[in-house]
């Protein structure tokens, strides 16, 4: 009874697959699947594009990308072409964080005009010029000649005292934006050493791509030592546990050191170092050692065909090099939908003209209060003078119209955005895994490798998954995306009630991000399987997932045992990888290993850790791409190998 799930015909996850005589492969001969889902994701695909037409037409990014000047005109751009740098008359009055805030919000937007009479009546016509310098295309004052100022007009003898005043207070009053512009510096010099340090960055990362390709080479030969290395490793780890925590235990009982002494308490270090601490977790990792001999006894078999199975996928391979360079193409595909993504909500966020009302930015003068902000301007015709009464007042941005048809729909739009670029993008993924999927099915069924395998198969693949089965690939991601969609509401729910919630409700919202996780994972896993079933049989997405999830359930003792032995070839694999360039990086560029002549002097860099963890992350992205592309092997060629073995038996009939 314990192997009915597994081996016997009359399993309650449906009937093994029979022997056909005609079956070699990848079906030729199939129709498209899913027409509806397909029809579906064509008209949202049209209507992505026609939201995004709609955007561009509306749209206005300059308002995001280049600054404003107090009449409303864009600097930098049309009759402004030669002026592209924007000056704040008083710069105390875009001094402080929220100010700064504020005028980042609205586009750093902080007018600081003031009339010729008001400057004339308050003496504000400056005795110096302050330095300034240009970030983001706006002057702010210089940051490192700023701070001599006050220390070279005091030396200055007959000057007043409110010249040392004004250093000072520009000075202190713009202390917020010096510190956060102090990042912009920093942003310069890491793009010095990038500037410096380009080449042999490409040169790390090409390291690492060599060193991925090799390492997936040569499992077929390292991977079972490897695999028994690790599995030898680990048992010789958890038994020196189990002495250090016998030594531990002895030696604490012989100081009669008791728990009984220490009672309770938030000091955690105290329970190390009493006896009955040690001797809990010495019978913890008995029990783990004694599992994981049992679970290798018992499965021995099956752990011996993981590791012929990842052997037979680095053949595979090794016979389809190209499917090692098709992660590129599905990169480039999900960069697009991310450019896309990014330039539409961009164009929709800056939809709609611009409104300006009249604003008073002193209300200290009694004319000013009758100003109420709800009056409409052009900053183009703008005068002051029309009103006498408060000299201060300025028409000013304030937000974008959203009166039009266009406007009110805003937030539904940029809703549709993020949806459809959320189906895109699990769609883009989902061809990948299908077409390679394809690919490698191609190789297992092939009876004369390698002259049996078809000429492209990884190209015929990717023709044959766009040509039949669109439909069936924006099932898969549709449902991914729900789940996906569910678990940002959650999220959005949570960031917003979090402070309201009690201990009851965060518990709730914790299990419900939790089963959601779980629900998407599931998922994930299903629709992997389901693509490799569609590659194969060429049926619509239910029924593949149908017959992919049965076939596993029927297997899964196998599945476990594959899926564990895979994940720590793979763990160590990206281990070796990120690890060995990483350190290979690191001793390079902090100058630890010299090169010969004057190619390149570490002590250039601003920061060398700034490579360094480009190379890192760059070799991980790499080792991800390649390893990905291996594990998709792995499980093709498992569930072709569970299809096998139902087919046939070994004998010349089957």
């Amino acid at each position: 009874m314990g192997k009915k799930g597994e081996d016997r015909p009359d399993s309650d996850y449906g009937e093994p697959a029979q022997f056909d005589p005609t079956f070699n492969g990848p079906i030729k001969k199939r129709g498209c699947t899913d027409i509806i889902c397909c029809i579906l994701f064509m008209v949202v695909i049209l209507g992505y594009i026609g939201v995004g037409m709609l955007a561009w037409l509306y749209g206005d990014p300059r308002h995001v990308l280049f600054p404003r000047n107090s009449t409303g005109w864009f600097c930098g751009v049309g009759p402004n072409k030669d002026k592209p740098h924007l000056f704040y008359f008083d710069i105390l009055k875009c001094a402080s964080s929220a100010n700064v805030l504020v005028t980042t919000l609205s586009g750093l937007q902080c007018p600081t005009t003031q009339s010729v009479s008001e400057i004339v009546s308050k003496e504000l016509c400056p005795f110096f010029h302050i330095p300034t310098t240009s970030a983001l295309g706006r002057c702010f004052p210089d940051i490192q000649k700023l701070g001599s100022i006050p220390d070279f007009f005091s030396s200055i003898p007959g000057l007043p005292s409110s010249v040392n005043e004004t250093a000072n207070l520009i000075k202190n009053g713009t202390g917020d934006i010096i510190n956060s512009f102090n990042i912009k510096n920093i942003g310069l010099r890491i793009f010095e050493d990038f500037a410096s340090a380009w080449p042999w960055i490409l040169v790390g990362l090409v390291i690492a791509m060599l060193v991925s390709l090799l390492f997936l080479l040569l499992l077929r030969f390292i991977a079972p030592v490897m695999i028994w290395l690790i599995i030898i490793g680990l048992l010789a780890s958890g038994a020196y546990g189990i002495w250090h925590c016998y030594w531990e235990y002895a030696n604490y009982k012989q100081q009669s050191a008791s728990i009984n002494n220490v009672g309770f308490t938030t000091n955690f270090r105290a329970y190390l170092e009493v006896q009955e601490t040690w001797l809990a977790i010495m019978i913890i990792l008995c029990v783990v050692e004694a599992i994981i001999l049992l679970t290798l006894i018992f499965l021995r078999t099956r752990i011996l065909i993981a590791i012929a199975l990842i052997q037979e996928s680095s053949r595979a391979i090794g016979h389809m090099m190209s499917s090692l360079a098709f992660p590129v193409v599905t990169f480039v595909l999900l960069l697009v939908c991310v450019s896309y993504w990014g330039a539409t909500a961009i164009y929709l966020a800056t939809s709609g003209n611009p409104i300006y009302k009249v604003v008073a930015l002193n209300s200290s003068y009694g004319g000013c209060r009758s100003i109420t902000g709800n009056v409409t301007c052009d900053p183009q015709t703008f005068n002051s003078s029309d009103y006498p009464a408060c000299p201060t007042a300025s028409c000013i941005f304030i937000s974008y119209n959203e009166e039009g048809l266009f406007q009110k729909n805003m937030l539904n739009l940029q809703i549709y955005n993020a949806i459809a670029f959320l189906w895109c993008v699990n769609f883009v993924i989902a061809m990948g895994q299908c077409t390679l999927a394809g690919a490698f099915a191609s190789y297992y069924w092939a009876f004369s490798k390698p002259d049996d395998i078809p000429m492209f198969p990884v190209g015929a693949s990717f023709v044959r998954t766009l040509r039949y089965h669109v439909g069936s690939l924006a099932f898969g991601s549709l449902i991914l995306t729900v789940v996906q969609i569910v678990r940002i509401i959650l999220e959005y729910i949570d960031h917003k009630t979090r402070s309201a919630q009690n201990p009851c409700a965060r518990f709730v919202m914790c299990c419900l991000k939790c089963c959601f996780w779980c629900l998407e994972k599931f998922i994930k896993f299903i629709n992997r399987n389901a693509y490799i079933m569609i590659a194969i049989y060429g049926k619509n997405f239910c029924v593949s997932a149908k017959n992919a999830f049965s076939l596993l359930m029927r297997n899964i003792i196998r599945v476990v045992v594959l899926d564990k032995v895979t994940d720590i070839l793979l763990f160590f694999g990206k281990l070796l990888v990120v690890g060995g360039v990483g350190v290979l990086s690191f001793f390079f560029f902090s100058g630890r290993i010299k090169l010969p002549g004057d190619t390149f002097h570490s002590e250039t860099l601003n920061y060398y850790w700034m490579p360094i963890i480009t190379v890192v992350f760059g070799s991980y992205l790499i080792a991800h791409g390649f390893f990905s592309v291996y594990n998709m092997c792995v499980d093709t060629l498992f569930l072709c190998f569970l299809e096998d073995l139902e087919r046939n038996d070994g004998s010349l009939q089957k």
